[in-house]
């Protein structure tokens, strides 16, 4: 899991989408780190974007702020890009709901209702 302290670090580094970043929780963070996690990377980020801030709130049932995914996108080791243009293929992994156990943030608000599996070609990552 990722801490508080790497979090705050990647925060300072990251290359925002938008002028001024918004983050709520830390969690959110976290959410869309375990979204990003499960799905599968390409050998260089993609020329069209992949629009999946939606995506993560509605797999991890929280608000996640685009600012949030371009937190994570840094943290990952495996991410290359700048949201919304990552090296993430546009084949879906729907990640297993196993990967939200402890983070408290998940399923907080009521995006988990929009969730749409047909969404994802693959699942259970």
């Amino acid at each position: 899991m990722l801490t508080d302290e790497q979090i705050d670090a990647a925060k300072q580094r990251t290359t925002y989408s938008l002028p001024d970043p918004v983050h709520q929780h830390n969690d959110c963070i976290r959410i869309a780190y375990e979204w990003l996690d499960a799905q599968k990377k390409l050998k260089r980020p993609s020329s069209r974007p992949v629009a999946s801030k939606h995506l993560i709130e509605n797999w991890g049932g929280r608000y996640v702020s685009a600012s949030d995914v371009c937190v994570a996108a840094e943290l990952h080791p495996d991410v290359e890009g700048t949201y919304p243009y990552l090296n993430i293929s546009s084949r879906l992994i729907e990640p297993s709901t196993r990967r939200l156990e402890g983070i408290a943030e998940a399923n907080t608000h009521y995006y988990r209702s929009s969730h749409e599996p047909e969404k994802y070609n693959g699942g259970a990552e």
